[in-house]
């Protein structure tokens, strides 16, 4: 896997902004990446970035309706990503304070 395909898309949100300032960043992941693959995708696509650690969450589809056809939205793979405190932080977060 490459390390663009583990890394879906980074996700912004009040609570996600807050912890940007302890080095704590949240991505949404592949559903079949690990935690020691999405390290080292961290680290290669964020150049001077070193991980402390990797917390991942799996969430379901939800049920949604429309008129009368029913079905579920896609199920996702979110990952809290704790930098060192050495580390450079990720740049892309710095500049949306």
């Amino acid at each position: 896997m490459n390390a663009y395909d583990i890394i879906i898309r980074p996700i912004i949100s009040e609570k996600g902004m807050a912890e940007t300032q302890d080095k704590k960043y949240v991505f949404e992941v592949a559903k079949s990446a690990t935690k020691p693959q999405i390290k080292a995708a961290i680290e290669q696509v964020f150049k001077g970035a070193k991980v402390e650690k990797v917390n991942t969450i799996r969430y379901d589809g939800k049920p949604k309706r429309q008129g009368r056809t029913s079905g579920y939205t896609s199920s996702w793979k979110k990952a809290y990503v704790t930098l060192t405190p050495k580390s450079k932080p990720i740049e892309f977060f710095e500049g949306l304070k």
